[in-house]
């Protein structure tokens, strides 16, 4: 066997142009394959990120004309505290905390930007809820507490926002809306890109400094032990529009629960990641058909070789094995240098991502199994794409092929 790579190796190195051109089809179907996957399960794990903030006991309401705004910025009708007391009444309900998001402009170091405006609930134990299903926590500071009124606290985002020039720290007062806040505390960066960009204020500062009346944005329960989540969502579904008078299917609002919104982005991701696969596929189809001749190329070229080995006692599967371990090599070598390349490329695009959207929007990581997977491949394709032409040399008469 060792001979076999011996010869294998010395017969592609006579032949350095032809084998690199060849190993160029491969690299490129691998590199783009372990590009696109690695890229899209950093999108998955992005995309999840945004729904893993809720835990499995708790659901939302909004209404459905919400659009592509903060909830409630473009929606007709808005949930009120008529519906917070309805949602109360469902058997199951523990707790129901409204919420207001909007949109505000931020002014420090004479200059500006948008960002979200969170409300907090003034109930302690709704703040507690709030702090413990989005999991936040700060880098500086301190969380917001039911009298800390005038006082903010401020995503990683903005915090390191390059737009002020200088970095907003706690203690440091600014303007939101025209009106000044001091910062109490910077949150920890999340994996919810809402949330580094985040500001959060108490429910009465932000309905006073924007002017809000009885309306809600979003309504977050708090579902009791034991009650199955689908159930209760169903059975606030119906409270709801029963009170509202609508009809089925009709609903002006939506009751979501974190595995339904889960549930729909992973079918969508699993469909997006099949499609280019599919597409990487093309090009590593390419590469075997690239492989398969310069094989048969170089069984023509290579006939008085063929034939002089078996003239010295060659045996046939001696021959079929050098040209499949050629091939093989061709595909390791392809592999090798298109899984370094598409590892390189999905750090390069992830890096360039998150500079441009300011936050982790795909993550980067090396997943061994894919590399390990698609180097595997990539030998595979070139074993077969080299076995008939392997056959083909095999079964050359030495007479023949001396004379040819």
């Amino acid at each position: 066997m060792k001979d076999y790579f011996f010869l294998a190796f010395n017969n592609l190195r006579r032949r350095k142009l032809r084998a690199w051109l060849t190993i160029l089809g491969i690299f490129i179907g691998i590199a783009a394959v372990v590009a696109l996957i690695s890229l899209g399960q950093g999108l998955r794990e992005a995309v999840t990120g945004q729904f893993g903030s809720l835990s499995v006991d708790k659901l939302t309401i909004q209404n459905s004309g919400t659009g592509f705004g903060p909830p409630g910025s473009t929606s007709i009708k808005k949930l009120t505290s008529h519906d917070i007391n309805i949602i109360e009444r469902v058997s199951g309900v523990d707790e129901v905390i409204s919420r207001l998001i909007r949109i505000g402009k931020i002014e420090f170091n004479k200059a500006a930007q948008f960002n979200y405006i969170g409300s907090m609930p003034e109930d302690k134990k709704k703040l507690d809820i709030i702090y413990q299903s989005f999991n936040i926590g700060t880098d500086a500071g301190r969380l917001l507490n039911i009298d800390d009124s005038g006082k903010i606290l401020i995503g990683s985002d903005i915090a390191n926002s390059e737009n002020f020039d200088k970095k907003l720290e706690v203690g440091k007062s600014i303007k939101i809306q025209g009106k000044e806040f001091q910062i109490i505390g910077v949150l920890k960066q999340a994996s919810t890109f809402q949330i580094n960009s985040v500001v959060m204020m108490m429910e009465k500062d932000m309905k006073k400094l924007l002017n809000i009346g009885d309306e809600t944005d979003l309504i977050v329960v708090q579902i009791k032990k034991g009650f199955n989540i689908e159930e209760v969502a169903k059975a606030i579904e119906d409270a709801i529009r029963k009170d509202r008078k609508e009809k089925l299917g009709e609903e002006d609002f939506s009751v979501q629960t974190p595995i339904q919104a889960l549930s729909s982005v992973n079918t969508i991701l699993t469909i997006i990641n099949a499609i280019v696969s599919g597409i990487a596929a093309i090009s590593l189809l390419v590469g075997g058909i690239g492989i398969a001749n310069t094989m048969y190329t170089s069984v023509l070229e290579r006939t008085k070789e063929i034939g002089t080995m078996k003239a010295i006692g060659a045996r046939n599967s001696d021959i079929l094995y050098i040209f499949i371990i050629e091939s093989g090599l061709l595909g390791l070598v392809g592999g090798i240098i298109g899984a370094g390349l598409g590892i390189g490329m999905s750090y390069a695009v992830s890096e360039i991502a998150n500079s441009a959207f300011g936050s982790t929007i795909l993550k980067f990581q090396i997943n061994y199994l894919l590399v390990f997977g698609a180097l595997a491949f990539s030998i595979l394709i070139g074993m077969i794409a080299g076995v008939f032409p392997a056959r083909q040399a095999s079964k050359l008469n030495p007479v023949e092929a001396l004379r040819g």
